[in-house]
């Protein structure tokens, strides 16, 4: 085992599969002492099981790391609470919090339902939100913690049919942004993750019909195909989380990283590029009508331009 990490405590939401799984067995293989969270769900988030965060837990021992179990779910306020006090109890205290757990309930915005969205945004979003302010009181405390969310390209970029996702994973971004201001005063820093990995999530049957029907319907970017993504190790992403969460990184805070394969890539801070500025009072209709699309609005592209029916 490393010792890049050695005497601290992590939690790792959604730590059974996937990017999690990684994570967590990247982490103690560095020596820290991992919680492994994992509700068990399927890709929806129905059929909870406890099985995929004791597997992780089975495997980190095997190799001589130390692990325990979780299978609350981060959608659940007391829930949260119960999986930071499960670091707590065991070891004794939380240093850092990766925050991976998710599911996806994919449909296009004029077709998706309320329970969609709302079940989306409950794991995502506020299942990030309830596990961070249960841990930085503590992290706070000791003046020291690492929090590392998860956000995504569809959050930054936008991807057809994820209107909760990708704004779930937007908002991540804003908590993860003024989370880093709120509590890097106290030694704690907070970044955010946007992976790409062949996961159960990006690649399975369901993932590719529907990308098949969007490419048929002329909405679907052609830059990332799902037999490149089948490419992505998941376990490519966890290196760049363990450096962050590391004391190497401590002057890292509130920034974003986009990791897949052998790429790690610093993502810039949204920005003004171009502006209209006027001396004397406020834009009327038509100054702007006429000079907008030769300045502020020259050269931009439709991501979605109109279709003939």
């Amino acid at each position: 085992m490393g010792d890049m990490l050695a005497g601290r405590v992590a939690v790792v939401t959604g730590g059974g599969r996937g990017i999690g799984r990684g994570v967590a067995r990247a982490l103690a293989a560095a020596g820290a002492k991992v919680v492994v969270n994992d509700y068990g769900v399927a890709v929806d988030g129905r059929a909870p099981s406890s099985g995929p965060a004791f597997d992780v837990v089975a495997e980190i021992e095997r190799d001589g790391g130390e692990a325990v179990a979780s299978t609350d779910s981060v959608a659940d306020w007391e829930g949260a609470g119960r999986i930071v006090d499960t670091a707590r109890s065991r070891f004794g205290r939380i240093d850092i919090l990766v925050t991976c757990a998710g599911i996806l309930r994919d449909r296009m915005v004029f077709n998706m339902s309320e329970e969609e969205w709302d079940a989306v945004l409950a794991v995502h979003l506020k299942g990030t939100f309830a596990c961070v302010r249960h841990a930085c009181t503590h992290m706070r405390e000791q003046r020291w913690g690492r929090i590392i969310t998860f956000s995504s390209g569809s959050g930054l970029f936008g991807n057809p049919g994820q209107a909760n996702y990708g704004a779930a994973k937007s908002a991540i971004g804003g908590l993860t942004k003024v989370a880093a201001r709120d509590l890097g005063k106290y030694g704690v820093t907070v970044n955010a993750i946007c992976p790409v990995a062949g996961t159960r999530m990006t690649v399975n049957e369901e993932v590719r019909r529907a990308r098949e029907v969007r490419k048929e319907r002329g909405i679907q970017r052609e830059d990332r195909g799902v037999a490149q993504i089948e490419e992505l190790d998941p376990d490519d992403v966890a290196p760049m989380v363990v450096f962050l969460a590391s004391e190497h990184a401590r002057g890292v805070n509130g920034q974003f990283f986009l990791c897949f394969g052998s790429t790690v890539a610093l993502v810039s801070q949204p920005r003004p590029v171009k502006a209209l500025y006027k001396a004397d009072g406020n834009w009327t209709l038509d100054e702007l009508d006429r000079l907008a699309p030769t300045t502020v609005l020259e050269g931009l592209v439709n991501p979605a331009p109109p279709k003939e029916a």
